[in-house]
């Protein structure tokens, strides 16, 4: 079964970056995982998760926060079968914690267990 390790978060001050990565195991082929659905959400305190970035099984990525286009960007690993989250200029905003997910081609969800940013001078 698919398993999904988040690490990279932390402490970091405005303007900073983080990379959040995302280690993918519990398969045995590079086409399983180049076939997933990947994606990154966040969870603010006191708010809902949402979908912050995707990336679909022809690498087409998208970002679905109109506050992080142009700093965040989503990339898929064929050779570590892991997932990054590259994070620049935070804001305070970008604080929650950071989950990244997988779907594979049956519709099976797959979900890590989350990695804390914290964005604060």
């Amino acid at each position: 079964q698919l398993r999904l390790v988040e690490f990279g978060g932390g402490l970091e001050q405005p303007g900073g970056s983080l990379r959040l990565s995302c280690a993918a195991s519990g398969f045995t082929s590079n086409s399983y995982f180049s076939g997933l659905f990947l994606r990154w959400y966040r969870q603010a305190p006191g708010k809902e998760r949402e979908l912050v970035a995707s990336l679909d099984n022809n690498d087409k990525s998208s970002l679905h926060v109109d506050s992080v286009k142009d700093r965040f960007i989503i990339i898929r690993d064929m050779s570590k079968r892991m997932l990054y989250l590259q994070t620049n200029n935070l804001t305070v905003e970008d604080t929650g914690v950071y989950y990244c997910a997988a779907r594979d081609g049956l519709g099976n969800d797959y979900w890590g267990q989350g990695t804390q940013v914290t964005v604060s001078s």
